[in-house]
């Protein structure tokens, strides 16, 4: 859609209630202000502070998704959305959903023969031991619905598995433990029918947690990355596969791991990725060649009902 004025009102959705709401706002503000820049006739709107409702008394034509972590990137503000008949940017209320949940993701990727790494659930009552003996040393800890790597734990002994579950379990109530990785971090962005070129995450810390993520500024993204042309069009291919499996739409991004032999393993998938200045799908289209209004203007244009 090249003339601007043809999206009408457009609501940016940011903030909203979850735990990733500081980087929502984030996120949603870097947005905004580049759809304003670019001619469109953009305003905030955070449901949060707002009833949905509005939308349709304020006369908004299309909203721009840029909410993330529950009531927002779960499929709840999208049904709301198509049940207003409202275009809105990234995946439908399925895709949404079930990319939110990393546990049932992961089920879906491996009933498709893709690869994950082994993981098992968690619960109080686990045999700590026995989730050792299966995945090994070190593991991570995690909450299946949480993103930004809250509630996230590298354990590297036994004892501190029952604090690691526990930290988990104040984010969600279904907890993985994952098999550790270790051959590096990689992520490919999604936008349309298109994988923008791939970055590695070389975090300055244990991992790439929420402050690697959102907060220092030592962790290093290598993009393009280290990978041959080969392992590039094969982390893309695989990306691409990935998001269609689970019904993703507009754009996203899928997340990896490699081990030391190259093997590629799917960590998960956002279908509203962060657009902070710490942020990996800009970088990624800046490399390929696209500034982030031209971004933010294309993916505006991939919005959709259903």
């Amino acid at each position: 859609m090249s003339d601007k004025q043809a999206f009408g009102k457009v609501a940016v959705m940011f903030g909203g209630k979850s735990a990733e709401r500081e980087v929502s706002l984030k996120s949603g503000a870097a947005v905004l202000a580049a759809l304003q820049r670019s001619g469109v006739d953009a305003h905030a709107f955070d449901p949060a502070t707002r009833g949905l409702h509005e939308l349709q008394e304020q006369g908004f034509q299309r909203v721009f998704i840029a909410l993330h972590g529950r009531f927002g990137e779960d499929g709840t503000v999208q049904g709301a959305l198509e049940l207003m008949g409202i275009p809105y940017t990234g995946s439908g209320v399925m895709a949404s959903a079930l990319a939110m949940d990393k546990f049932r993701t992961k089920l879906v990727w491996q009933a498709m023969n893709l690869p994950v790494p082994d993981f098992v659930l968690l619960t109080a009552g686990s045999d700590w031991n026995a989730v050792v003996q299966q995945l090994g040393l070190p593991l991570f800890v995690k909450p299946a619905n949480e993103g930004s790597s809250v509630g996230i734990s590298k354990v590297k002994s036994v004892a501190e598995l029952p604090a690691a579950y526990a930290e988990a379990a104040k984010h969600d109530s279904i907890v993985l433990a994952e098999k550790f990785i270790g051959g590096g971090e990689y992520t490919a962005a999604i936008l349309g029918k298109q994988a923008l070129p791939t970055i590695k995450i070389v975090p300055a810390n244990e991992f790439y947690d929420y402050e690697a993520k959102y907060l220092r500024n030592d962790t290093q993204y290598l993009c393009p990355s280290d990978l041959s042309a080969e392992k590039e069009t094969e982390m893309q291919q695989l990306a691409q596969q990935a998001f269609a499996v689970i019904g993703g739409a507009g754009w996203g991004r899928v997340d990896f791991l490699k081990d030391e032999a190259g093997k590629l393993y799917l960590l998960e998938i956002n279908t509203s990725p962060g657009m902070t200045d710490h942020s990996l799908v800009p970088m990624a289209a800046r490399v390929a060649g696209k500034s982030f209004e031209q971004l933010v203007v294309e993916i505006l244009g991939l919005a959709h009902v259903g």
